[in-house]
């Protein structure tokens, strides 16, 4: 899953908050699709930038994701190493373009895990609930640093 940090945390919340509050949201349009919306934060790219990228591939976010190569110059995967510099991996966004992530759903209550991963207010729910498990691993991972140091400085 996702390095979490503030920035990070803070972009899938921002577009979770722009879906909520009628940004452009259209599954089949990869600038506008779930992926397509935290690049359009993440990347400060328009989503008709993004989908004319995406463009010049074949297949949706999680197929084009699995051709990419750091390296190859070409813009969606300049993009997509943007994407990864702000702390996610490859499997992260196919993740987010399924709402599949396990470790995200066991946060959402039993009854309410059957999310479509084309239907905006599921989109929501799953970035917030999202940005909430990055939250939670950032806050124990400062607590364990803090521990450590303590333990340091006593052994001292």
């Amino acid at each position: 899953m996702a390095k979490p940090n503030l920035f990070l945390i803070d972009s899938i919340r921002k577009a979770a908050r722009n879906i909520e509050n009628g940004s452009r949201y259209e599954w089949g349009h990869m600038g506008n699709c779930n992926c397509g919306n935290l690049a359009q934060v993440v990347c400060k790219l328009d989503n008709n930038v993004i989908h004319q990228y995406a463009m010049q591939g074949a297949g949706d976010w999680s197929e084009q994701t699995m051709a990419y190569c750091e390296d190859s110059g070409l813009p969606f995967d300049i993009m997509v190493s943007e994407l990864l510099n702000a702390g996610l991996d490859l499997t992260d966004l196919k993740h987010l373009e399924k709402l599949s992530d396990k470790r995200v759903l066991e946060k959402i209550p039993f009854e309410e895990r059957n999310l479509s991963h084309n239907v905006k207010k599921d989109v929501v729910r799953y970035m917030y609930t999202w940005a909430s498990v990055l939250e939670e691993e950032l806050i124990e991972k400062i607590e364990l640093n803090i521990q450590f140091k303590e333990l340091v400085e006593v052994g001292q």
